[in-house]
């Protein structure tokens, strides 16, 4: 089975490496990082990934918006939102938005495995 490509987009670096890291030991190929929303439509369309995991609040464009478009250029797109506690409310417009799920952070590795396979299905 060939390897799920997943781009990686948080403004944080150290939150991408925890995520790549968790990613990378779960058997999964980390393809590309995007440290804002602009940054992420655009890897999205260079790398095609099976799946974005997008941190949602982000400087200049955010994550919401950012899966917004990257949507409105592939209906299929898998994307997961990673959001801090209590960010409620942002969280239910991601998942309108066409988010396939949420993780919070501080991140659980297996929680993210989770997400990560629920929405590759």
């Amino acid at each position: 089975m060939e390897l799920a490509k997943i781009l990686v987009v948080d403004d944080a670096a150290f939150m991408r490496m925890m995520i790549k890291d968790i990613l990378s030991k779960n058997g999964f190929e980390v393809v590309g990082e995007a440290a804002d929303g602009a940054q992420a439509v655009e890897k999205y369309q260079e790398l095609k990934p099976d799946l974005v995991t997008m941190d949602i609040t982000m400087p200049e464009v955010d994550g919401i918006e950012a899966l917004k478009r990257i949507r409105a250029i592939d209906s299929s797109a898998k994307v997961i939102v990673c959001s801090a506690m209590g960010q409620q409310a942002m969280v239910i417009d991601a998942i309108q938005a066409g988010a396939k799920d949420f993780i919070v952070k501080p991140f659980q590795a297996d929680r993210v495995i989770e997400a990560v396979k629920k929405a590759l299905g």
